[in-house]
């Protein structure tokens, strides 16, 4: 057990975590780069210490830092969010290592379920539906390339095994593409993941991205939590997520998620977790396990009433789970919208001081933010600065009330990609629910979705 917890992370996440260690009891410590020494959950935690200048990798990536921070302070647990260390090995390994709680699985889940291949086969020994492809590593031999891309079948993508977040990725569509796409590949793993392994996998046209929230304590208990869509993406990057998904077959979905929960007992998951899959056809195909909280958690916690992030901490306090499955049921719809500081047509980062924030409210909306009026969003991370959800009886009346607290969102000072969801919440593609991963693309490319409105 454990009273105080160090906070590895910056912004609303860090703020999400410090309000749950509150609301357990627990004292906080949060760390900061030199430019983030104003950030809220820093004001509001027990103790605060500066790890290094703005760069990640001086600060929020230096983990030997945060560990240091951890004894200095009397920490005894440390909760990495999402991002930055929150999915490295080695870093969980050096907490556990140190005598400290890594609040999420043991590092040799993180090591495993990171590595693509080993992640692959370890959901196929579980029974959990794979996207067909080669089985284990791609060989260096030309000829043996040429026969294995045959057999999987063209289009296929080569994928780096230690990949992630839309990293590492190649469509190859022809024969004579395939060598020179598995040479790319495997140097820009090596430089980007310290990996070269690349495998293949058939290329799905037009899936959409179905994903599955779990939960599983240390005495063997495993829960699954719903499922979302996160299809609304550009470049592989999450915009809008919702849950539940529109227009699954719930037979289907209820099977595939009883599978994601043995699966958690079966490799000795803990903590929380979100099985990713690619959906088409009526058929789900595993991609990859993130083991971590999520930025779309709060959409099932919406959904669930339950508070993942909570769960998640008293997991690591040895706690048994508060749930069973037959406990877990989903009520009405929830929608999140990635309110991210960059321009809404363009999408490049536009950094700058907040001179008024005016959050929305009203029946079902939440708001996660650490804006305030006069705060300066820093170059140096990632560009989002709040998360706006709504909750309906129906996924009408969550449309609605988005589209409502969109309206309400006061922003001066600082450029955000607000005017892009006002349109998306509109399109009739996103209305009718169930499209694919290239939407959004699709509609830029076509010139559809653009700074004049939607045409």
């Amino acid at each position: 057990m454990f009273d105080t917890v160090l906070i590895a992370n910056r912004g609303e996440i860090a703020l999400r975590i410090l309000r749950a260690c509150r609301d357990l009891g627990l004292k906080t410590v949060a760390v900061h780069s030199d430019v983030d020494a104003d950030l809220r959950h820093v004001a509001l935690a027990d103790q605060s210490i500066c790890i290094g200048p703005a760069s990640s990798s001086a600060s929020y990536l230096n983990g030997a830092e945060i560990v240091l921070a951890a004894q200095l302070t009397g920490a005894g647990a440390i909760h990495p969010g999402y991002g930055f260390l929150s999915e490295n090995a080695d870093f969980a390994a050096s907490v556990e290592a140190a005598g400290l709680t890594f609040i999420g699985p043991p590092s040799a889940a993180i090591r495993r379920m990171g590595d693509k291949i080993a992640a692959k086969r370890a959901m196929m020994e579980a029974g959990v539906p794979c996207v067909p492809g080669s089985d284990g590593v791609v060989p260096a031999d030309g000829n043996a390339i040429r026969d294995l891309g045959a057999q999987v079948g063209f289009p296929l993508m080569v994928k780096a095994a230690g990949g992630g977040g839309g990293r590492g990725m190649r469509v190859v569509r022809n024969p004579d593409e395939l060598l020179e796409a598995v040479a790319t590949t495997r140097e820009e793993a090596g430089r980007a993941f310290r990996n070269p392994d690349v495998y293949m996998e058939r290329f799905l046209a037009r899936p959409r991205h179905i994903e599955i929230q779990v939960l599983a304590d240390q005495h063997g208990s495993a829960v699954w939590l719903g499922e979302r869509d996160c299809s609304m993406q550009r470049r592989h990057q999450k915009i809008i997520e919702e849950a539940p998904a529109p227009g699954l077959d719930r037979g289907v979905v209820e099977r595939v998620g009883e599978l994601c929960a043995g699966a958690c007992r079966t490799i000795g998951y803990t903590g929380a977790g979100t099985f990713e899959f690619l959906y088409e056809d009526g058929a789900f195909f595993f991609i990859e396990m993130n083991t971590r909280v999520q930025v779309e958690h709060p959409v099932t916690e919406l959904v669930t009433g339950l508070d993942i992030v909570r769960e998640q901490i008293q997991i690591a306090q040895g706690k048994p789970l508060s749930l069973r499955q037959a406990d877990v049921v989903l009520r009405g719809h929830a929608i999140e919208c990635r309110v991210n500081a960059e321009h809404p047509f363009t999408f490049t980062p536009a950094p700058g001081r907040v001179e008024r924030w005016t959050p929305p409210g009203g029946p079902g909306i939440r708001v996660e933010s650490h804006l305030y009026s006069g705060y300066v969003v820093p170059p140096h991370y990632d560009s989002l600065v709040a998360k706006l959800l709504s909750h309906g009886a129906t996924r009408d009346e969550a449309v609605a009330r988005m589209a409502g607290a969109l309206s309400e969102i006061e922003t001066a000072g600082l450029v955000t990609n607000v005017p892009l969801h006002r349109l998306l919440l509109n399109e009739a593609g996103f209305v009718a629910g169930g499209f694919d991963i290239h939407h959004l693309e699709r509609l830029i490319a076509g010139g559809l979705i653009h700074e004049g409105g939607e045409r």
